[in-house]
C-alpha cells in the first residue's frame, strides 16, 4: 500500500492509517492543504469523492500532492494587489470616457472593471476561509473586513443601477469619488491579510519532519 506524498513516502501503517481519509485528515492536521489526489493513477471522480475517502489504502498505491496553504495565500494576495492596480486604470478610463459621452468604450472598460472585483472579492473570501480568519474579528481603519466587503457589494450594485437607467452623470461620480477611495481601502484590506497570513502559526509538517 505505497503512500506518496509530495514526491516523499508516507509510512500510513505505521501512523495507524487505514483510509484515504485518514491520510487527508493526517495531512490537514500538519497544515498541508491537498490540492491532488491519484488512486492506483486514476484522479477520483470529485462527486464519489465521500465514498472515496471511506477506501481502505491497502492493495492501492496512493499520490497526494499538497501545498502550504500560507504560501499559497500569500500568492493569491499578490496576485488580487497587482489585478485591483488593473481595476484602477480601467475605472480611470471608464470614467474619462463618460466624461466626453463615448458611453460604449466606457461600458466595455467597465466590464473589465466589475470581473476584477468580483474576481477579487472571491479570492479574498477564499484566502479566509482557507486559512479561517474572521472577517468580524479582522478590522481596517476601525471596520471590519465584513461590513467593508458589504459596502463594496452595495457600492456594484449601484454601479449597476445606474449602467440600467443609463444615469451617467451618476456613473461617473461614483466611479470619481467613491470607487477611488473602495480602492484605496481594498489595499488596506490587502496589507491586513498579508500580516495575518505572515503572523498566522504554523503547524509543524510530520511527514517533512521525519526526512
Amino acid at each position: 500500500m505505497p503512500v506518496t506524498v509530495d514526491h516523499h513516502p508516507l509510512d500510513a501503517e505505521e501512523l495507524g492509517l487505514l483510509t484515504v481519509g485518514q491520510v487527508l485528515a493526517h495531512l490537514q492536521r500538519d497544515d498541508r492543504l491537498v490540492v491532488h489526489v491519484l488512486i492506483d493513477g486514476q484522479e477520483p471522480d470529485a462527486q464519489s469523492f465521500t465514498s472515496v475517502r471511506r477506501s481502505p489504502i491497502v492493495g492501492h498505491t496512493l499520490f497526494i500532492e499538497t501545498a502550504d496553504p500560507h504560501k499559497l495565500a500569500s500568492e493569491t494576495l499578490a496576485g488580487v494587489g497587482t489585478e485591483l492596480a488593473e481595476a484602477d486604470r480601467l475605472r480611470d478610463e471608464a470614467s474619462e470616457f463618460l466624461s466626453k459621452n463615448q458611453n460604449v468604450k466606457a461600458m466595455e472598460k467597465l466590464a473589465g472593471y466589475f470581473s476584477i472585483w468580483q474576481a477579487a472579492q472571491e479570492s479574498v473570501l477564499k484566502t479566509a476561509q482557507l486559512l479561517r480568519i474572521d472577517l468580524d474579528v479582522l478590522q481596517v481603519d476601525k471596520r471590519s473586513l465584513t461590513d467593508l466587503l458589504t459596502e463594496f457589494t452595495e457600492q456594484l450594485r449601484r454601479i449597476k443601477s445606474a449602467l440600467e437607467q443609463h444615469d451617467f452623470v451618476c456613473l461617473n461620480d461614483i466611479l470619481t469619488y467613491e470607487s477611488t477611495q473602495t480602492s484605496r481601502q481594498w489595499k488596506s484590506v490587502l496589507d491586513a491579510l498579508c500580516k495575518v497570513v505572515q503572523t498566522k502559526p504554523k503547524l509543524r509538517n510530520s511527514h517533512d519532519a521525519r526526512a
